[in-house]
């Protein structure tokens, strides 16, 4: 049933975002925007400056915590997502990272074969990650003082995609070598990705008991696979972090993200029991999407980052478009992929009026 934003709830805070994901159709819908804390406001610039490093920044707890709110000061949203990366992960397992300007993530040595899976310590990783933890402590209290109609989303990547960059050691366009190391040793490839489900969990399931309200899964490469890979690599991992994190926290919701997975989305979407919403990336087409996944999933998405960068009239077209669509089932109003660095901030508070008036 479509419902009016404004209403009250019962058993807590009004939390827009949180009555969308638990399946109701809240009207105007809730939003936020992936990478919505980064480097086109002059505000986190300047705190990434004080910083320093991008991994200093990420595990630096007051600091990440006063980038995460940064938005949701600025803009109203309806949630904010914790400020930190999908590679903190294998960071806290032990395979070293860091951010090259220019270049963007380079971890080493990759990580390719069975020595450089015995290096991995995953047990160890959730007490590496303690900053991250406290990060998450800290920005639940900052919303309660300041927005405390906005949610505090925590976040890990897919087990898949974090494998690739494990794998390749960097960014790629493709990721040939994980994808065909997966093809040519699929057991050792399986043990990768058992590891990183494993982990992710137990990192997601910290989060939540720190404060997190909903979880979210970035599976950014989930795209590159065709159908039978796609299962096997993305859908059944991706079950299995649900599964247990649903036995730990069943009251927090996980939004899972398998970006460029066209008409797969539906089958992730029935098959990862337990998901409060699917994000629809660019490419989706939403009123597909509102037919192909079940009407107590949301929907999140997916407005495309550049009509975001041009404003004005082509922003309004596309972002009413995507409203229309939505109208009448839980929906999260997101972008299909991140906020580029060259967004203007008054196309955001522009946006913001625009979903506002649904």
């Amino acid at each position: 049933m479509e419902t009016d934003r404004e209403a009250p709830r019962a058993g807590g805070a009004d939390k827009p975002l949180l009555r969308a994901l638990a399946g109701e159709a809240v009207w105007p819908p809730p939003f936020w925007l992936m990478r919505q804390a980064g480097r086109y406001l002059p505000e986190y610039r300047a705190v990434r400056a004080q910083a320093g490093d991008f991994v200093a920044l990420c595990t630096t707890p007051a600091l990440a915590a006063e980038v995460t709110l940064q938005p949701v000061r600025r803009f109203g949203m309806d949630a904010a997502i914790l400020f930190s990366d999908i590679l903190i992960l294998p960071w806290a397992m032990g395979q070293p990272l860091r951010f090259a300007e220019g270049e963007g993530p380079i971890l080493e040595p990759a990580v390719r074969d069975a020595a450089g899976l015995a290096a991995l310590d995953a047990r160890g990783a959730v007490a590496r990650t303690a900053p991250v933890l406290e990060t998450v402590r800290r920005a639940r209290a900052m919303l309660a003082q300041e927005a405390p109609r906005a949610a505090l989303i925590g976040f890990a990547g897919g087990p898949f995609t974090v494998a690739c960059y494990m794998v390749e050691g960097r960014g790629s366009r493709d990721f040939a070598l994980a994808r065909e190391l997966a093809y040519r040793d699929p057991a050792w490839f399986g043990r990768l990705i058992r590891l990183l489900a494993e982990a992710t969990a137990d990192y997601l399931i910290a989060q939540a008991e720190a404060g997190a309200e909903a979880l979210m899964l970035f599976d950014s490469w989930a795209g590159l696979l065709p159908p039978a890979q796609f299962r096997r690599w993305v859908i059944e991992p991706t079950a299995a972090v649900a599964r247990a994190v649903r036995r730990r926290h069943p009251e927090v919701p996980l939004i899972g993200f398998p970006r460029l997975a066209g008409p797969m989305l539906a089958e992730y979407a029935q098959r990862v029991a337990g998901l409060g919403a699917v994000g629809m990336d660019t490419a989706m087409e939403p009123r597909w999407a509102a037919q192909a996944v079940p009407p107590g999933i949301a929907l999140q998405g997916n407005l495309d980052p550049l009509a975001l960068v041009a404003g004005g009239a082509a922003l309004e077209v596309e972002a009413r478009a995507i409203l229309a669509a939505m109208r009448g089932r839980p929906f999260v109003f997101n972008l299909g992929h991140g906020i580029v660095p060259q967004t203007p901030p008054e196309h955001v508070a522009a946006l913001a009026r625009l979903v506002r008036a649904g």
